[in-house]
């Protein structure tokens, strides 16, 4: 192996849930390229550093169509700084610059969705009125609908901030992904006490309070051209889920929609079969469009998937 592929720089983001996934990657590359010399760098980005809006407008108040948790690793990628950047990725916008790919994802963690508590019951658990936080069009425009009683309100922060501010009592529940409780160690089965308060997990079925495109996926974005990059994204990528998340992808795509559209869509992958579920929420509010599409093409299914919207 060459000197360039030996010394390999993975960027990522300092959130602790960012910080577990890119060390995630790294055990995966040692163990298939045992001799490749590993260098971490931490990049803020842009979501990371404005917090003072709700993350659906940070894009707005910032000025700019790029991703803001991925501009500034892809400035990375272009500087030669980094030579993989390691995101969650349902934060990584649809359409990408030209220079840049998704070469690759690992292995899928779970892809639900999970209330997040402090009494037990789950969703029907919830008294009407019960403020729940989230930073995702997504998740608001979804619960809203199934449970139009509520009062949702924006939460910003990572993963344990949006836990303190639940025991802390500004929110009744919250909503989060049961990938990044699981990767920071919690327990979906057992409740956990913070500060003095017990926090109870109820997973939403995800054929039940549908997804994000990408959710549960860890996307590693190369420079397009980099052989050395793409031969070790290569070697660690999970070909079945990366079947998935590209026809999850391309729907939103079609859609013309991007990480903060209130889209919510699934994926099964069995065999050469894919089965896939979209659920498409107006902007203005009401019923969302829905669709149901299966195949072989990951590409061919997403387009079906788009054109039988109803």
């Amino acid at each position: 192996m060459s000197e360039e592929i030996q010394q390999t720089v993975i960027g990522t983001r300092g959130s602790d849930l960012a910080l577990v996934q890119a060390a995630a990657v790294e055990r995966t590359l040692s163990l298939a390229f045992p001799d490749l010399r590993l260098h971490r760098r931490v990049i803020r980005t842009t979501g990371d550093r404005r917090t003072d809006v709700a993350l659906k407008d940070v894009a707005k108040a910032e000025g700019t169509d790029k991703g803001i948790f991925t501009k500034e690793l892809e400035e990375a990628l272009r500087a030669d700084e980094i030579d993989i950047a390691v995101h969650s990725l349902k934060d990584v916008p649809t359409i990408i610059d030209e220079d840049f790919e998704i070469a690759g994802v690992l292995a899928r963690a779970p892809i639900r969705d999970v209330l997040v508590s402090r009494n037990s019951g789950g969703l029907d658990g919830l008294a009407s009125g019960s403020v729940v936080g989230t930073s995702a069009v997504r998740r608001a425009k979804q619960l809203q609908w199934l449970r139009p009683d509520l009062k949702v309100v924006d939460l910003r922060g990572n993963v344990p901030t949006r836990l303190r501010k639940l025991t802390e009592g500004a929110y009744d529940a919250i909503l989060l992904a049961e990938a990044g409780l699981t990767r920071l160690g919690y327990r979906m089965s057992l409740p956990v006490t913070i500060g003095g308060a017990t926090l109870h997990f109820a997973p939403l079925a995800e054929d039940f309070f549908y997804p994000a495109a990408g959710q549960g996926a860890i996307g590693l974005e190369i420079r397009k051209g980099d052989e050395a990059a793409a031969a070790l994204v290569g070697g660690i990528r999970d070909a079945s889920t990366f079947v998935r998340v590209r026809a999850e992808r391309e729907f939103l795509r079609l859609l013309e929609g991007g990480c903060s559209t209130p889209v919510g869509v699934y994926s099964v992958y069995h065999g050469d079969m894919l089965q896939m579920d979209a659920r498409v929420f107006p902007e203005q509010g009401g019923e969302p469009a829905t669709a149901k599409a299966h195949g072989s093409d990951p590409l061919k299914v997403a387009r079906q998937l788009f054109e039988s919207l109803a």
